[in-house]
This record gives C-alpha cells, sequence and structure tokens, in this order.
C-alpha cells in the first residue's frame, strides 16, 4: 500500500467552535447534527486506522477571529502531547490594513506552515462565504497575501470556478508562494456548463507554476462516497493538472458526515491507482510533503 499524507483535516472541540454552538444553518455539506460535537485527535487517529495515512496536515476550522492564535496554540500542543498533526495551516485575516502583526503571533509555533482565508462565493446563498465573489482580488487582500512571502507560508485558497480567473491574479502576482485549492475546485454538479467551467477554472489556474490543488472534500456537494464522482474528478484533474501538483485530503470529519475514512480513502486510491505508481506517489505523499513539510 502506498503510504500516505492526509493534507486536509480538522479536529476541535465544540465550545471553540461558533457555528458548531449556534444555531444550524444551511451549509454547503447539508445537516451536520452528527459533527455538533468534539470531534479530538484520538477519533480521528482510531477512523483513519489501517488507511496507510502516516503523516496529516490540520486546516483551520473558523474558531472566533480573536482566537485565531489559540487555535495554532491548541493544534501545536496536541502535536507535542500525540504526535498528531504534523503540519498546521493555521486562519489570518486578510482584509485587515496590515496582517503582519497576526502572523508573528502564529510564526512561533514550528509546525505552521500556510494559512488559510476561505474566499469562496456563489450564487446560491448556501454555499457563500466571502463577502464577495471578487473579494479575492480586494487590495487588502492582495497586499496581505502577498506578505505570505517574507514568512515563507503557503495559503489554502478556496474558490469557485467563477472565481478562478481572478484566482489567477492573486496567484500569479506573488510567484513565490504555493497556493492549494481546496476541494480540487468544488464541483458542484454534473451538468454539462458546471462541468464545463470547472476544467475551464482549472486551466486558468494551472498556468501559475506555484499552484497545487488537493483532491479532498469531493463528497460537499451530493453528501456521499461516490467512487464514481471521485474517479471523475481525479481523472480531470490529473489531466489538467498533473498528479505533481495534486494531493489527497480526507477533509474528516465532515466527509464523516456520510461514509467511513476506510471508504473514502479507498475510493480515492482505485481512481488514482489507473493512473499508476507514479500518480500513487505523487498525490498520497510527495505532492503534500513538498508544499507542507510534514515533520
Amino acid at each position: 500500500m502506498q503510504k500516505a499524507i492526509d493534507a486536509h483535516f480538522h479536529i476541535w472541540r465544540q465550545k471553540d467552535q461558533p457555528w458548531l454552538v449556534g444555531p444550524m444553518v444551511p451549509r454547503i455539506f447539508g445537516p451536520y447534527e452528527p459533527i455538533r460535537r468534539d470531534y479530538p485527535i484520538t477519533e480521528f487517529l482510531e477512523d483513519q486506522k489501517g488507511s496507510g495515512v502516516e503523516k496529516a496536515v490540520y486546516v483551520q476550522t473558523n474558531w472566533a477571529k480573536e482566537d485565531f492564535e489559540k487555535e495554532v496554540a491548541f493544534l501545536q500542543e496536541t502535536a507535542q502531547e500525540t504526535g498528531w498533526p504534523h503540519a498546521i495551516v493555521g486562519y489570518a485575516d486578510m482584509t485587515v490594513d496590515d496582517v503582519r502583526p497576526q502572523i508573528d503571533r502564529l510564526m512561533k509555533y514550528k509546525l505552521l506552515r500556510g494559512v488559510r482565508m476561505q474566499l469562496h462565493w456563489h450564487e446560491t446563498p448556501a454555499f457563500r462565504f466571502a463577502a464577495s465573489a471578487d473579494q479575492v482580488i480586494d487590495p487588502k487582500v492582495r497586499k496581505n497575501v502577498a506578505r505570505l512571502e517574507d514568512y515563507g507560508l503557503s495559503f489554502d485558497l478556496q474558490l469557485f470556478p467563477a472565481q478562478m480567473k481572478d484566482g489567477l491574479t492573486l496567484v500569479g502576482e506573488n510567484p513565490q508562494t504555493n497556493f492549494i485549492l481546496t476541494h480540487a475546485g468544488m464541483l458542484t454538479g454534473m451538468e454539462p456548463e458546471t462541468i464545463e467551467a470547472w476544467k475551464v477554472g482549472l486551466h486558468t489556474l494551472s498556468a501559475a507554476p506555484n499552484f497545487y490543488a488537493k483532491l479532498s472534500g469531493l463528497g460537499t456537494f451530493v453528501h456521499r462516497n461516490d467512487p464514481e464522482l471521485i474517479a471523475y474528478i481525479v481523472d480531470n484533474a490529473i489531466a489538467i493538472l498533473g498528479s505533481d501538483r495534486l494531493m489527497f485530503g480526507s477533509n474528516f470529519p465532515i466527509e464523516k458526515l456520510w461514509t467511513s475514512h476506510a471508504e473514502l480513502i479507498k475510493a480515492h486510491r482505485a481512481a488514482v491507482a489507473r493512473h499508476g505508481a507514479k500518480a500513487e506517489a505523487d498525490i498520497f505523499w510527495n505532492t503534500a510533503a513538498k508544499v507542507y513539510r510534514p515533520v
């Protein structure tokens, strides 16, 4: 079995998550009552037992904005106690006048490798997160993302296809910073026009050599583990980007709403295996190892 790095997973304490404490609201992944609770590292390790996952990258989970440092501190402490995670993607508010004071506070945590601020916007209200569709090229966002180069940090980029042209502007003007597209660009459906927009978006972003993508969250819009859909996304992502710019992520525990970790990674392994040993090594290990440098 090809060893794996899980390049996108979460853990949390419910008390730290305003969205898990407040009332249920429509979200892109549907009803989420089963995860309105603590999800500790011990449960994640049990969920992925026997999967071949040897390292994992934690990605921020929308703590209250003012608690951005507390989140990274919690993960660093968890790693010191358990050996997991092996890299951290924290949060920083890219809409402020100068993000550097926030980044300065985060840099003392040795597992920090990047930041994510979700910039995705969609015409469907339940799919929206950003304040506007063009927030990705807001002058303050652009100025602050440009500052990541000085810290050697990457940026997890979360966009829908309609935003990817603007996304290329942000990625292209920061050639020394690695950008990682979350959830393979969030294909929302299999209608021909939706698929075409997604493919065009990936082609657009592929022009930047510092651009990567995660094969994660592929059940987000269908709310199930769908091996055929996973294979379709894998096939097209490899065709457009090449396996050396792709990496696997479980998106647990969100995907736990509808599947087990074992069935999820089984579907991903089957889809990637059709492309040969190099693709397997790239997607399950090499790309994430290069981009996130897990310990």
